[in-house]
């Protein structure tokens, strides 16, 4: 099963392997959204959307259909 930005539980970490950048927006790309950099799940908005997300230590809000396009692996500590 691959796992995805979605599916991630908060305050949970994970790597971003890779995205499907035909279903992501270039404003995420630009903002630190590529492969090889950690990303973070803060908080979720009521309804499960939108995710609030620390990325590099960017701070942004996606869409969950936004983050099922981007596939991670998860830190385990």
């Amino acid at each position: 099963m691959e796992v995805t930005l979605a599916h991630l539980k908060r305050g949970e970490r994970g790597i971003i392997i890779d995205v499907s950048s035909i279903h992501i927006p270039l404003k995420l790309l630009e903002m630190g959204c590529l492969p090889g950099n950690e990303v973070e799940l803060v908080q979720v908005a009521p309804f499960a959307d939108p995710m609030y997300l620390n990325v590099n230590g960017t701070h942004l809000a996606i869409r969950k259909e936004t983050a099922i396009h981007i596939l991670i692996d998860i830190i385990n500590e």
